[in-house]
Formats: structure tokens, C-alpha cells, sequence
């Protein structure tokens, strides 16, 4: 980049009095590295620093294994030379890129420097990162794992004063981003305030965490805002976690801290193979696969309409210690959890009657359809744990569009290419019902002796069925109990075993033994089916 000149005002990196020249290009060689490494300067890093934030690099260090990090493009920046052209110092490129190593897994990462223009746009013939950069390409042609450390808000209105003109929306686009969703991996941390391009990144993710109180992501920020709407907001009311984690769902995870976020990123690539050619990875278990667990006989109450926590349930039948739930501050009704069993990975879909007694409100399906599409894009078979009495109901549910996003999740389940098993826990109705079940595939349906299922249940459907009958008698709430009675021995579980309705019913403590069973007929199901896929002999 010898023949583009620093702009002191948006560079402030210290420079010597006199250029320098050099006898040996390993000495210029090693001057430009250290250059490279002051970033943004000692003023820039202390602010970034003051702000409770870490550098790029510190960042990198943090998150990869130690010494693995392999950085691409680490001279690309701008140079001030001297009056006789001798190089003065070096302004690096505003993003750090290269490639690592998770866990002993190759990975292609980068991130924005924010003490260099706060991470903006770099203006050079090929991007280091950026949608349709080098580490995209990276990760696309070698076929690992991408991990994005967003702290930039992307391109500048002061780049067209640079070009003399606008550019047109897409010039530089997301379509390698795009891409990359189908092939391996992506997950992406927010670190700092992110807008633009890089929020967009931050969204063509498959996981995606942000620090809270530290980072933010909106489509604009404030002054944008401002201008449009005349509306004053500051940056965390307008995209802190609290709005883009908790209430939307933008954003899948929070983290206290930035390296509580990187080890949420090495903890959801761990369940995953590094592409879409290779099997998911399989870890040593110590937990017994045909360990039966006493809890699970009581952990479902007598009372039909006593909420339970779902989430211990889940625990006494998964690997211990090995769940890592997604979006667990959204969409409530629904728990989505990475996990294993007998060592193999595995998706885990619950319904939560902590929260709307497990009906399924808009959130919750959107959150059900992304982890069902996260799960069939890397082979990881899905387990439905299920308690859901329908889709919520009321005006709030409608002017939500619950109905519409309840059905895409049953569309997407209708068109899962991934073994699926289904285990009724209690409450089974209505179309929610339907988004538990895959009727492409085998159907397998187990269930507990708590469960029910219907169009509708019992005694809803008695009120509704039998309106005339009930006002008509003497004592109408008694005559209502009397159908709901009658009703209720038909909708026992038993009976709809009896006629093969549902494949088998078993007791709560076999759950884990059968369930670990079944990942790992499917293992081997998957290896079949996709063959010489897994083996790297054919790719899209």
C-alpha cells in the first residue's frame, strides 16, 4: 500500500521525525509487523480498554488455542512516507484475519480493530473481512468453521467523497455470507456496537452472542434514528442485549463478559462437525448410556395443569454437564438445546409449561424453526420432548402472527432430512402438536403414561362439543364433568397404544437407555444415507 498516504485526522498513530530505509527486507519485514501490532496506537487501545473491552487481538488470544493463530494480510494498512519516499510508519487495515486452531479444530476467524477508524471499512482492492471478504473465502474454500468478532459499524458516509460517487446496495454483498450457511459453521460474537454491514453478518449466523451492557446491534443507531423518526434513544435502549437477546431474538445468546462469550462460541462448536461433509463429533462418555434415573418418575405432577421444570427433566436424560442451550432468554415457551448422549451429539426441542404452559407463541416457532434447520444442516438428530397444549392463543397471539409462524414450524418439521424421534411427555394437542413430528420420516412416537393428545383436549373440547347438552341439564357443571369423564378414558395413552397409534409407551426411567438407543441407530443411519457425502467424495 506504498502509494496511499495517511489522513493524520483519521490515523492518529505516532510517527518518527524521518523516514527510514533498509539494507535487508527482512529488517523492513519486521518493521511493518511491529507496526501491525501497535493497531491503533497506545491512546486507542486504553480507550478500548476504558470501555471494558478487549483489542482484536486480545480477543483472538482469548479464543483460540494458544500460539495457533495464523494471520492473513498481517502488512495490509496504510503507509506515510517522507518527502523522499521513505516509509514513516504504518496505519494498519482496520480488521485482523487469519486462521486457528478450537479445540485442536482449524477454524478461519477475524474481527474489526476498533482502535484503528473504529474498525470502518478498509479501502483496498480485496477485503480482509466484511461480507465477500478474505476470511469468508477463507472459510468456503477450506471448508472450517468461521468464527466473526463484529466490533464496527461498517462502511462510512465519508467513503464517497473518496470515490467521487455512491455505490448501489449489494456491490459488495452477502452472498459468500449466505453461502457459508449451507457449507460449515458460523458463529458470530458482537463485541461493540454493531450497525450495517456487519449487524447483517452478525444475523447470517448460525450462532451468534453479544456482551451485555457492552455491545449493541440495530440496523442504524441514534443518530440515524434521530433524524428519521425526530425519536432521542441512546444505544443500549435501542439495541442492547436486553432488546436484541431478550425481547427479539436478533441475537441468540448473552454473555457478562467477553470471554464468557468465547467460551460460549468453542462450546457450540464442539457439538458440530467443521462442514456439512463430515459427521458430527462423537466425544467418550462416562456416563452410562443405560443409567436410569429415579427423579424421572415423579418429575411429572399428578395435576394435569401443574407447571414443571422442564430443564431438570432434560438434565437427568442427557449426558451430564453436556447441554448448551440456545436463545434460552427467548421465546420461552420452547427450550432448544445442543446436548449428548452416550457421547453422540444431538438436538433437543422441549416445551417449557413454565411459561404459557408450553404453548407455542410466535418466538418460540421462530426459535424452533432455526434450531431444526441448525440441526439438519450439520446431521445431528433431533429429540422432542413434548408438553404443548397449541399455538397461544388471544389477541395479542393474532396480532403477533402466531398462527403463521406456528405453521412454518410445522413445515420446516415436515421437511427434516435428520432421524427425529418424538417423546410425549404430557400434553400433545392441535397443530402445535403437529411441529413435533416429522410424518416424512419413520414417525416414531414414544410417550409416558402422563400423556395426552387430541385435536384439542378433553375438556375444552366437552365445552365446546356439547354446548345444547350441558345448558340443557339440571345441573349443567355436574353433566360437563360426567362427559369429560366419559371423554377422558378414551384419551388415555393406553388406548391409543392398544390400537398402534403411538409405537410404544414407556416408563419415565427407561428414557435415557432408549433415547441413546436411538442416536445411536441414528448415527449409523445418517453414515448409510449420506455415504461417500461423509467420506468427502461428493459436495453441492
Amino acid at each position: 500500500m506504498s502509494g496511499q498516504k495517511q489522513d493524520d485526522a483519521e490515523h492518529p498513530v505516532a510517527k518518527s521525525d524521518t523516514g527510514q530505509e533498509w539494507d535487508d527486507p527482512l529488517d523492513e519485514l519486521a518493521f511493518r509487523r511491529a507496526e501491525a501490532l501497535k493497531q491503533g496506537g497506545e491512546a486507542a487501545i486504553e480507550r478500548q480498554h476504558g470501555g471494558g473491552r478487549l483489542t482484536v487481538r486480545e480477543r483472538i488470544a482469548a479464543l483460540t488455542d494458544a500460539g495457533s493463530f495464523r494471520e492473513v494480510g498481517s502488512l495490509a494498512g496504510s503507509g506515510t512516507y517522507d518527502a523522499e519516499n521513505r516509509l514513516v510508519s504504518v496505519t494498519p487495515a482496520p480488521y485482523v484475519a487469519g486462521f486457528a486452531r478450537i479445540d485442536g479444530r482449524p477454524v478461519a476467524l477475524g474481527g474489526e480493530d476498533f482502535t484503528v477508524r473504529g474498525g470502518t471499512t478498509f479501502g483496498s482492492q480485496r477485503r480482509k473481512g466484511g461480507q465477500g471478504g478474505f476470511v469468508e473465502d477463507l472459510a468456503w474454500h477450506y471448508r472450517i468453521p468461521l468464527v466473526n468478532l463484529i466490533d464496527g459499524a461498517g462502511g462510512s458516509v465519508t467513503s464517497i467523497r473518496k470515490r467521487g460517487h455512491s455505490v448501489f446496495p449489494g456491490v459488495h454483498g452477502f452472498e459468500r455470507s449466505v453461502s457459508l450457511l449451507g457449507a460449515v459453521p458460523v458463529a458470530s460474537a458482537v463485541l461493540g456496537t454493531a450497525a450495517g454491514g456487519p449487524a447483517g453478518r452478525a444475523i447470517l449466523s448460525h450462532f451468534s452472542v453479544m456482551v451485555r451492557g457492552r455491545s449493541q446491534i440495530f440496523a442504524a443507531g441514534p443518530p440515524v434514528v434521530k433524524r428519521s423518526l425526530g425519536m432521542e434513544i441512546d444505544k443500549e435502549a435501542l439495541g442492547g442485549a436486553a432488546v436484541a437477546v431478550d425481547a427479539a431474538g436478533t441475537i441468540h445468546n448473552a454473555a457478562d463478559t467477553e470471554e464468557e462469550a468465547f467460551a460460549q462460541i468453542r462450546r457450540f462448536l464442539s457439538y458440530l462437525p467443521s462442514n456439512v461433509w463430515e459427521a458430527p463429533p462423537v466425544l467418550p462418555a462416562d456416563d452410562p448410556a443405560d443409567r436410569r434415573d429415579e427423579g424421572l418418575a415423579s418429575a411429572v405432577p399428578h395435576k394435569r395443569t401443574q407447571p414443571y421444570d422442564m430443564r431438570k427433566l432434560l438434565k437427568l436424560v442427557i449426558d451430564r454437564d453436556s447441554g448448551f442451550e440456545i436463545c434460552p432468554t427467548n421465546g420461552k415457551p420452547l427450550i432448544t438445546l445442543l446436548a449428548r448422549l452416550g457421547g453422540r451429539p444431538v438436538g433437543i426441542v422441549a416445551n417449557n409449561p413454565m411459561v404459557y404452559g408450553g404453548a407455542m407463541d410466535a418466538a418460540a416457532a421462530r426459535k424452533q424453526v432455526h434450531f431444526m434447520e441448525l440441526c439438519d444442516t450439520f446431521h445431528l438428530p433431533i429429540v422432542f420432548f413434548v408438553d404443548v397444549p397449541g399455538f397461544m392463543v388471544g389477541e395479542k397471539a393474532e396480532r403477533e402472527g402466531t398462527l403463521r409462524e406456528g405453521m412454518r414450524a410445522v413445515f420446516a418439521a415436515g421437511r427434516l432430512k435428520v432421524p427425529t424421534l418424538t417423546l410425549v411427555i404430557r400434553k400433545c394437542y392441535g397443530m402445535a402438536g403437529m411441529a413435533t413430528c416429522n410424518k416424512n420420516d419413520i414417525d416414531l412416537k414414544l410417550a409416558w403414561p402422563s400423556a395426552e393428545w387430541g385435536s384439542l383436549p378433553v375438556q375444552g373440547g366437552v365445552a365446546a362439543a356439547f354446548a345444547r347438552d350441558i345448558r340443557a341439564a339440571p345441573d349443567p357443571a355436574a353433566r360437563e364433568r360426567e362427559i369429560e369423564a366419559e371423554f377422558a378414558a378414551y384419551a388415555s395413552p393406553f388406548r391409543s397404544a392398544e390400537a398402534f397409534a403411538v409405537e410404544e409407551i414407556i416408563d419415565p426411567r427407561e428414557t435415557r437407555p432408549v433415547l441413546c438407543e436411538f442416536v445411536e441407530l441414528a448415527e449409523r443411519r445418517q453414515r448409510i444415507e449420506l455415504g461417500p457425502r461423509l467420506r468427502g467424495g461428493v459436495q453441492p
